[in-house]
């Protein structure tokens, strides 16, 4: 007797912060995981935490053009197809633009741009295939507007935004659902990697209450394009969109520059 096969869910970013939570939820709702990031030690820990869960632990470098094809054919490799498709790995650099470590801009437009972009198309007639598929695409409040001294995280987010809600778009009327989640500053690694807690502006959320705001806008018979956690940061993304420019790049000095 053949068992029931259990939808896939590929998970970057998953050895901290909203990636980990994100497996554990899917592994809760009876999904099978593909768990993808640096550090190995970390993803083995979490798979450990879910033996009820087959989980895949595949190692990447996403700072690397080459690392989104590579996961690609080790997924053709092993026979997997993935059901649902998580880009949670990023980080950001806080600081003057002339001051940032040219290198480390580049690997940031990678990680938070290119293999976003990547993954997302090198999976989408998986995503396209699958009755249960789901493409959800982890931005920043940040992408509501321009950032001083988080200039290329905030310009990469907005890229992110940008993207995921014009292919939200393009697939009305398919069963694959795309979000894109826009995350207040959170108690995550985030602040640590980028070298300042500055820009903890805004209203603060824990990591499982960031992930349910995503669960209860895909559960929904018609989900939207994007959602904001958090009350207060949902307004201040609409203030910003409306209010003149100068005036909200002012503000966001005040709040974010050195």
């Amino acid at each position: 007797m053949t068992g029931t096969v259990r939808p896939v869910a590929l998970i970057t970013g998953a050895s901290s912060g909203f990636g980990a939570e994100f497996a554990r939820r899917f592994a809760a709702r009876g999904h099978d995981l593909v768990l993808v990031a640096r550090r190995r030690d970390r993803l083995e820990q979490l798979a450990a935490e879910l033996p009820s869960t087959t989980c895949t632990v595949l190692p990447a470098d996403l700072s690397d053009p080459g690392a989104p094809a590579a996961l690609l054919g080790e997924l053709a490799r092993r026979g997997i197809r993935v059901d649902v498709l998580v880009n949670s790995a990023g980080f950001g650099s806080y600081g003057r633009f002339e001051a940032e470590d040219p290198d480390r801009i580049a690997d940031e437009v990678q990680v938070n741009v290119g293999a976003v972009t990547a993954l997302s198309r090198l999976l989408m007639p998986d995503l396209l295939s699958s009755r249960r598929g789901v493409l959800l695409n982890i931005t920043s409040t940040a992408a509501y507007q321009p950032s001083p001294s988080l200039a290329v995280y905030a310009a990469t987010k907005a890229y992110v935004r940008a993207l995921t809600e014009a292919l939200w778009q393009e697939n009305r009327g398919t069963p694959l659902r795309v979000l894109a989640l826009a995350p207040g500053p959170t108690e995550t690694e985030f602040f640590e990697a980028a070298g300042s807690d500055r820009f903890k502006v805004g209203q603060m959320l824990s990591v499982p209450q960031v992930v349910d705001v995503a669960f209860r806008a895909l559960d929904r018979r018609d989900p939207p394009p994007s959602v904001i956690a958090g009350r207060r940061n949902r307004w201040t993304a609409v203030a910003a969109g409306l209010l003149p420019r100068r005036w909200v790049l002012r503000v966001a000095d005040r709040l974010t520059g050195e």
